[in-house]
């Protein structure tokens, strides 16, 4: 080793070291003579689909006090016992500070050379930096049934707790933000974290979560996060900064957040003192749910508008692919379930009954201010409308349809996706192509004052705006809504659209439903009812303060703070987003 080399190999050993002296352990993190150590195992995993060819090591522990006839609680950390963990399981659990908890830990992926054993492909950043669910979904679906299918070393088997908040997940730098991520995608099976070192930068897109948290509906997570002075300073970001930033929108968002900030560097030591105080205020109050914005407190936009309200409910289910909602002037509404060729009509009640069959695969739809409902039969490429009775009359055709928008004054505006067209059709059946190019125009609507047609590019990020002119052609073209993307995705998989009495915008996506300001602004997003496809949204109800969304074969509702504005009715003109 050159002298500088052996220098610099110094000085940096005496940090370490100077840096473990400055967190000495407590006896919570250390063997107790009079405590019962719990069983630790270790195994190999090579079988995944979701990481292909990959092998990893992950152990198991189990406390000397679980009993199978009672499905554990589980830490699963991203490493082999990180912050002496087994340790500090045994000595907690011993003096009744936590349940029963099993402990899973896990290693990155690697790919080797079936001959020589050679690293191949190094999967830590990819796996663990990554946003999205793709590790999440490799946790539940092949690790943790892989796990339950092993027994302890007497013969008991192993059971896990399905209990979301009886689950807790951490790791440090890449493994904390996994951590974080799998919690973030999967609430429904982790919703405690804690995150070390975390490495909330963007490496792999992990410097959007400041963002997302602030705009994204609460979700019932508890999260404490560590960081340090001389953590890493890189060309990825500063990741105390990054930490930090995650700090403020938590508490930003309502959050049950808390923090450390140390004077190490990118290490393990402070996290592994206050380990056993971080399992304390993470179960303090166990078993009870953790719910999101704990406290109420939340400054989001998104919570303000779902606050004192539930969540999601069930209206129907049993379609196929439901689409097009639309309202009328009582609040009842319609959709298609377009592979039925079918309308059902939504009464205030909550009844759900068949409007009309034979729909020639009817999607987009919309009540016009003669009362009747305008549908899009693209199957018999028609425009038709639909009288209280379901009488049908064809308005325009000759082209094909998937959503409809429909002024005050009777214009009707209808987007022809494959083709990439946006139609107008007149009072009297006169149609005329007002737009070419986008796309993928898909969802369709107006502004409240009816002075802007909003188009939705499903295969973009944006909405394009433009100006109705007095004969109802369009002009000044412009993509105006900035959408947020899926990790990994180049496509918002924008659909359907509708818009409230202050301006707002919102767009059923891949990530929810994206709630915009007049200015184009992303202000929140509302989680999806479920994971499959969100088509198309529309206000109902009796006061029109609930959104009802097409998912898929299913028909959701939830109440919101904001009213849907009925374009049939006199336009209305909100104060402008600046």
């Amino acid at each position: 080793m050159k002298p500088l080399s052996l220098l610099l190999a110094v000085v940096f050993a005496w940090e370490a070291f100077a840096s473990q002296e400055d967190y000495p352990l407590t006896v919570d993190s250390l063997p107790q003579p009079d405590v019962p150590k719990g069983e630790f195992l270790e195994f190999e995993f090579t079988g995944s689909q979701i990481f292909p060819g990959t092998t990893r090591n992950y152990w198991l522990y189990v406390p000397s006090q679980y009993d199978p006839e009672t499905p554990a609680c589980l830490l699963l950390t991203q490493g082999k016992s990180p912050y002496k963990a087994s340790t500090v399981l045994d000595n907690l659990i011993h003096k009744g500070e936590l349940p029963v908890i099993i402990g899973v830990f896990v290693h990155y992926g690697r790919i080797l050379d079936d001959e020589t054993g050679r690293l191949i492909r190094y999967n830590r950043s990819f796996e663990w930096d990554s946003l999205g669910d793709r590790y999440a979904r490799f946790l539940l679906e092949e690790l943790l049934p892989e796990v339950e299918r092993k027994t302890t070393s007497d013969g008991r088997p192993i059971r896990l707790t399905r209990d979301p908040n009886s689950r807790m997940i951490a790791g440090g730098s890449t493994g904390g933000i996994a951590a974080f991520t799998v919690a973030w995608e999967r609430p429904d099976s982790f919703r405690k974290v804690f995150s070390n070192i975390g490495t909330f930068v963007d490496l792999m897109g992990g410097a959007r979560y400041p963002t997302l948290i602030r705009k994204t509906e609460p979700k019932p997570l508890r999260v404490f996060l560590q960081s340090a002075e001389n953590d890493n300073n890189s060309s990825g970001g500063n990741w105390l900064l990054a930490n930090k930033s995650m700090t403020s929108a938590l508490e930003y968002a309502g959050y049950d957040v808390d923090y450390a900030w140390g004077t190490g560097g990118h290490d393990f030591f402070q996290a592994s003192q206050i380990f056993p105080d971080v399992m304390r205020w993470m179960w303090r109050d166990w078993p009870e749910p953790l719910k999101p914005d704990p406290l109420g407190q939340s400054r989001s936009p998104v919570a303000q508008m779902i606050r004192g309200h539930e969540g999601w409910q069930l209206v129907s289910e049993g379609h196929r692919f439901t689409e097009g909602p639309a309202v009328n002037e009582k609040g009842e509404v319609f959709f298609t379930d377009i592979p039925n060729s079918r309308i059902h009509k939504i009464a205030l009640d909550g009844s759900v009954t068949l409007f009309a069959s034979d729909t020639g695969k009817a999607n987009g739809m919309q009540f016009g201010p003669d009362g009747r409902l305008y549908a899009c039969s693209n199957g018999n490429r028609q425009i038709v409308a639909y009288d209280e009775e379901a009488n049908k009359t064809v308005i325009a055709g000759g082209f094909g349809s998937n959503d409809i928008a429909i002024t005050h004054s009777g214009l009707i505006y209808v987007t022809e996706p494959r083709e990439k067209r946006v139609w107008l059709v007149r009072p009297g059946g006169e149609k005329q192509i007002v737009d070419e190019g986008i796309s993928f125009p898909n969802g369709v609507n107006l502004s409240p004052d009816q002075r802007l047609l909003y188009v939705a590019d499903m295969h973009g990020q944006t909405v394009y705006s433009f100006l109705i002119q007095e004969n109802g052609t369009l002009a000044h073209k412009q993509k105006l809504f900035h959408l947020q993307l899926k990790d990994g995705s180049g496509r918002t998989n924008a659909d359907g659209m509708v818009v409230d009495v202050k301006g707002q915008t919102f767009v059923t996506t891949e990530m929810g439903v994206q709630i915009v300001d007049s200015a184009g602004r992303v202000r929140g997003i509302l989680s999806k009812p479920q994971s499959s496809w969100l088509a198309n949204a529309v206000f109902g109800g009796s006061n029109f303060d609930e959104l009802y969304v097409t998912a898929r074969d299913k028909v959701f509702k939830r109440k919101l703070n904001t009213q849907g504005a009925l374009p049939f009715l006199t336009p209305i003109t909100p104060k402008p987003s600046m």
